[in-house]
């Protein structure tokens, strides 16, 4: 009986190196505020990563194209039923993480005998103001992070993640076009995908790089913008197909 605590805690371990190895070759997703909104992208060979969740909220997913169908449905259903028992203005992210989502993640990621998740993810409400904004990360094994504003990064490596999100930080200024600032993106989703160096100066004056533009062929650029100034109610705005070039 003493034993049994031991066993689990090696399983889970097990486990947690499992899905770590499977999410391993995961495209990157990225959320940024910017004056204009919120910006999301992922890059993907034809499975979707960004998605409308509800009128303010979105999400970008990295992992099994499965699981993500799965997280997305929950989100929804988890949105749709706070907005029948309270009001739409009542959805935020918070509540569809906190309450909603983390804790059936938590739990499949414990249950031995039943199949994790297989996903990392960002979560993103869009305010008045960027500072206000709120950029969620969510693991597979139901952990999260909050914050207001700024970068977020989600990778199948973790520890590449700080540096990156530093740079876009430095590199994007709040005041870009959607579509310039996804440029910068996919100049920190190319470093990421090929484990290299990220540039001390952003150039984009001919566009991406030779390098990025060979490494995106074949591949789906995919962004949207939760925008911030919207006479619509739903304020997710998708900007794919995105020119590159």
């Amino acid at each position: 009986m003493t034993e049994e605590p031991f066993r689990w805690l090696e399983a889970i371990a097990n486990r947690r190196e499992y899905v770590q190895q499977q999410i391993a070759t995961g495209s990157p997703v990225f959320a940024v505020s910017l004056d204009a909104g919120i910006l999301l992208l992922g890059v993907g060979s034809g499975q979707s990563k960004v998605f409308e969740v509800f009128d303010r909220q979105a999400m970008a997913a990295l992992g099994h194209p499965a699981d993500i169908e799965r997280v997305r449905n929950i989100l929804i259903d988890a949105a749709h039923l706070e907005a029948f028992t309270r009001a739409a203005a009542d959805v935020n992210v918070r509540r569809l993480v906190s309450f909603g989502l983390s804790p059936q993640l938590k739990q499949s990621f414990e249950q031995i005998f039943q199949a994790p998740f297989m996903i990392n993810l960002l979560l993103a409400e869009v305010a008045e103001k960027p500072a206000q904004d709120v950029l969620v990360q969510v693991s597979f094994d139901g952990g999260f992070v909050i914050q207001h504003g700024g970068v977020m990064v989600a990778a199948a490596k973790p520890e590449q993640v700080p540096s990156v999100t530093k740079w876009l930080k430095d590199s994007i200024d709040p005041k870009l076009p959607p579509e310039k600032a996804s440029l910068v993106l996919l100049l920190a989703w190319d470093a990421l995908v090929r484990n290299q160096s990220l540039p001390e100066t952003v150039d984009l004056t001919n566009g991406l790089p030779l390098a990025c533009r060979e490494q995106l062929t074949g591949k789906v650029v995919e962004a949207a913008l939760l925008e911030r100034q919207s006479v619509n109610l739903a304020r997710y705005v998708p900007l794919t197909p995105l020119l590159t070039g």
